[in-house]
């Protein structure tokens, strides 16, 4: 019993400067500023787009060679085009017999779909001004600022009608450096198309031939440094928006952002929390042992 004691009271000994390294050693950590990190990151555009997207609105984008037609299909696919830039200003311009701007470049893509599909036949005179689209395109993209300043021109037919020469607008284009990529839409050959409209307000539908001026849109493309894209169906439609799409990428960075939580407080207090026992072991309970 009395070596048990012995074996006691030299552990209670040395107690006190195992307690005196312990909390030495933490107030050491404690001094080195020991912290954790959180790390974010954002995607900034580094080479900002500006993009305006010009549409026929012509009575003969009502055709039904695409799904449920012309300007159905457009509407639907440039929807999902505009989902994917979610960093580039975009505009729309739509144009039949004359042309005029629907929305301005802006980041408020809630917006620009609210007005993209909102369009409808009947909003302008008929007709197929493919200058006076162009040209009002080249209006809205000439001040910018942006890097790339592009323009998807897209129809479903001939120019005849505007004041404007579309290879004339195509020219200002390429004066103020914007790629124009053209679009023309229809099937190759013929088509179920509204004529005029009967007594009763309703559109009579009859076969007739899809003509579209692809030498026309080819060399306004080609003046422009952008590309002619011909959509006889919907999938070709979306394949060719899918493309535009990887022609004209957003440069874009990653953004890293590290926030830092100091640790310190944990080791300084257990520190103390150590010195003060052993300042208690030493001068209250081993000093009865004395």
């Amino acid at each position: 019993m009395a070596q048990v004691q012995s074996k006691q009271n030299a552990l209670l000994q040395i107690l006190p400067k195992f307690l005196r390294i312990l909390s030495i050693s933490l107030l050491i950590v404690a001094l080195a500023r020991p912290r954790s990190t959180e790390e974010s990151s954002k995607t900034e555009s580094t080479e900002g787009i500006d993009i305006v997207m010009a549409v026929d609105v012509s009575p003969s984008m009502l055709a039904e060679d695409l799904r449920p037609n012309r300007l159905e299909a457009t509407k639907d696919v440039a929807a999902e085009f505009i989902d994917g830039r979610e960093t580039d200003r975009i505009g729309l311009v739509v144009y039949a017999g004359e042309s005029y701007t629907q929305t301005p470049l802006t980041t408020d893509h809630g917006i620009l779909k609210n007005d993209l599909l909102s369009l409808r036949y009947g909003l302008i005179d008929p007709g197929t001004a493919i200058g006076m689209g162009l040209a009002t395109t080249i209006n809205r993209l000439k001040d910018s600022k942006a890097k790339s300043k592009v323009a998807i021109l897209l129809t479903d037919g001939e120019n005849n009608a505007g004041e404007i020469d579309p290879l004339t607008a195509a020219e200002w284009a390429s004066e103020f450096n914007i790629r124009v990529y053209t679009i023309g839409v229809g099937t190759k050959g013929m088509a179920r198309t509204p004529i005029p409209i009967d007594n009763y307000g309703n559109f009579i539908y009859q076969r007739t031939p899809v003509n579209i001026d692809e030498e026309l849109l080819q060399k306004i493309a080609s003046l422009t440094g952008g590309k002619y894209f011909r959509a006889t169906d919907n999938q070709k439609l979306s394949e060719i928006y899918t493309e535009i799409d990887q022609l004209e990428k957003t440069k874009l960075q990653d953004l890293k952002y590290y926030s830092y939580d100091e640790e310190f407080n944990f080791f300084a207090l257990w520190a103390l929390a150590f010195f003060c026992f052993e300042l208690l072991l030493r001068y209250s309970i081993l000093k009865s042992f004395v």
